[in-house]
């Protein structure tokens, strides 16, 4: 059983970025869903995919992890990138494409 460990991205449908600063530890799949016959419903029978845990720092979930012998992999944390945009640059006469309405 192998656990990852990252820092989520913010989610697309909020603005504010509460929740991305924690660190996760969850469970990679260990066999796939599989799918019931009669309703079509998706089920699976390894439990540790519902454990989600957080931490604070990824030192602490790497210590955890550790500490419980859990092999685990650790993903870098992605890097938020802002466009530097002015909005005067909507009016420049050397714009490649033309503004329009």
């Amino acid at each position: 059983m192998v656990a990852r460990i990252f820092s989520p991205a913010k989610t697309a449908t909020q603005s504010g970025r509460g929740n991305a600063h924690d660190w996760i530890l969850e469970f990679v799949p260990e066999t796939a869903r599989s799918i019931e016959p009669l309703m079509g419903y998706t089920s699976s029978s390894d439990m540790k995919q519902q454990v989600r845990l957080r931490f604070e720092t990824q030192d602490e979930a790497v210590a955890y992890a550790r500490r419980n012998g859990i092999a685990y992999r650790v993903e870098a944390q992605q890097t938020r990138r802002v466009p530097k945009i002015a909005y005067s640059d909507n009016f420049r006469y050397d714009r490649v494409l033309p503004w329009t309405h």
